[in-house]
């Protein structure tokens, strides 16, 4: 594979957006990557420098956010490689993942394996992943918080049907990060989670922002709608993400990226105009009517 020089990787003129954290008032680059998949790999020194420049694009073009979990593989530990090598960690804000229903003792096994892997002492944002009781607490997480092991807390969905039980934690538990499966082909979380994550103060962050590759299926060989031009959209994923950017509620995206040229297309889509409720409206009516 050819890669890309870094002088042709340059921020674009116009800034990435950043949006602040509710808790704190950090502000938080719009646009990162996810690593699922995309990251789980060994013994690939092709797929391994592709993904470096994949985390030189993403903060030279103004990002900063990179989420992986334990459960993803070996993600996190080509993660840690990577940004050991590049020494980019105090540019990045690392999220990570532990299993919600774990016992304390494995949980605590897990966060220290997860900085293992990251070649880190902190990570930037704990989440727990998939929490599917609405009785869970963060309460563990909160003593992480305390001790420095992490600067965040949060918690993540990709499902619908755990979203009951996620708006109970949202309200009771009020971490500083929701993390949820959002996309213009799916909009299910507009009716509950994401009003509940405004209500409890916390960032929003979505992931499968592209329907795991759906909408791109369905959107085919069509040309971008007219309307795309009036929010600076020049390809389908900068819609796509222009369209979750434009709620109020949303603090970033986390698409899975495995080339630096995607990275940069992406980027784009961080970068203003994003589309007001009306278009937004329109955005979808364009597309359930395809």
């Amino acid at each position: 594979m050819t890669l890309a020089p870094m002088a042709r990787l340059a921020p674009a003129q116009e800034p990435l957006a950043t949006r602040p954290i509710p808790s704190t008032n950090e502000r938080l680059p719009v646009v990162g990557i996810g690593t699922a998949v995309i990251f789980d790999y060994e013994n690939d020194p092709a797929k391994q420098a592709a993904r470096s420049e994949v985390i030189r694009a993403l903060v030279a073009g103004g990002g900063r956010l990179i989420d992986t979990a334990a459960g993803y593989g070996a993600a996190e530990e080509r993660v840690g490689e990577i940004v050991q090598a590049t020494g980019l960690r105090d540019r990045l804000f690392l999220a990570t993942k532990f299993s919600f229903d774990f016992p304390r003792a494995d949980a605590e096994a897990s966060l220290r394996a997860s900085l293992r892997r990251l070649r880190t002492d902190h990570v930037d944002l704990m989440q727990a992943w998939n929490v599917t009781d609405g009785a869970y607490t963060l309460a563990l997480v909160r003593e992480w918080k305390r001790s420095g092991l992490c600067r965040y807390t949060g918690i993540t969905t990709s499902q619908a049907r755990s979203y009951g039980a996620m708006s109970k934690v949202l309200a009771r538990e009020k971490p500083d990060f929701l993390q949820v499966n959002y996309s213009l082909g799916n909009r299910e979380a507009e009716a509950t989670l994401l009003p509940a994550a405004a209500d409890a103060g916390a960032a929003v962050l979505v992931n499968l922002p592209f329907g795991r590759n759906s909408l791109f299926r369905k959107a085919g060989n069509r040309p971008l709608p007219d309307f795309a031009a009036e929010i600076g959209a020049r390809s389908w994923a900068q819609l796509f993400l222009k369209f979750i950017l434009g709620h109020p509620a949303i603090t970033a995206v986390i698409p899975g990226t495995d080339k630096p040229e995607y990275v940069l297309d992406n980027l784009q889509a961080g970068r203003p105009a994003f589309p007001d409720p009306a278009m937004r409206r329109r955005m979808a009516q364009y597309w359930d009517a395809l």
